[in-house]
């Protein structure tokens, strides 16, 4: 899966809120490279927004885990349709065959059922993920079964916003870089690393902006 993911049917209103450091953000990347000084004006009024739901954001971090955007979008159309609502509670009493129905694998199941229970359990720390760094995060988060890299530092860009996040597996990013920065040909992720140097400390403004180049929709969380 890639470009992040768009979650909209969630009966929860969107943190529509710019990110504090957004217009600092595109006026550096601006001035450091010249691809995304070209690209950031295309997409003047979207930016990266957040819905503050941390169980839902994962969640859909693991329903996306390596099918495409749009087998994952059905999937989770028709998961949000079963429950209630998308809460920990809600999902942890939901059967297996239910849940598989959706078009869940029994590995994915056992995953978001997994998921739940940590939240059930309050086995992740949320009060202090803000005082937290990027992988300190990322290190817990790889605790909770189904969680990998990919998933974590999807959670840390959508739901925490936090700026400078490389998804270096990210198979949109990938193939953003190689068409903008090596002629359609691929990068490795050394070579990836070495190109977002000039982005630090904005990397997740780089990324979604890469995304947005293409899928101009804007991500919805």
């Amino acid at each position: 899966m890639s470009y992040g993911f768009k979650v909209e049917s969630i009966d929860r209103p969107a943190l529509n809120m710019l990110p504090a450091y957004w217009h600092t953000a595109v006026a550096e990347l601006a001035a450091r490279d010249r691809i995304l000084k070209e690209l950031m004006p295309r997409f003047p009024d979207i930016s990266l927004t957040s819905r503050g739901d941390a169980f839902a954001t994962l969640a859909r971090a693991i329903v996306g885990q390596q099918i495409s955007t749009k087998a994952s979008e059905s999937v989770w159309q028709r998961l949000i349709a079963l429950l209630p609502e998308v809460s920990p509670a809600a999902l942890a009493c939901m059967g297996e065959e239910a849940l598989a129905s959706c078009g869940l694998s029994q590995r994915k199941v056992g995953y978001l059922k997994d998921l739940s229970l940590h939240f059930l359990e309050g086995t992740l720390s949320q009060a202090e993920w803000a005082g937290m760094d990027d992988e300190a995060i990322v290190a817990e988060l790889m605790q909770v079964r189904g969680i990998g890299r990919w998933s974590a530092e999807m959670f840390l860009i959508f739901n925490l916003l936090r700026p400078d996040v490389l998804p270096l597996d990210d198979f949109g990013l990938q193939r953003a870089m190689s068409m903008h920065y090596n002629a359609g040909q691929p990068l490795s992720k050394l070579k990836m690393r070495a190109i977002a140097g000039q982005w630090q400390p904005w990397r997740s403004v780089a990324t979604w902006y890469l995304w947005r180049s293409l899928d101009p929709a804007p991500i919805v969380y």
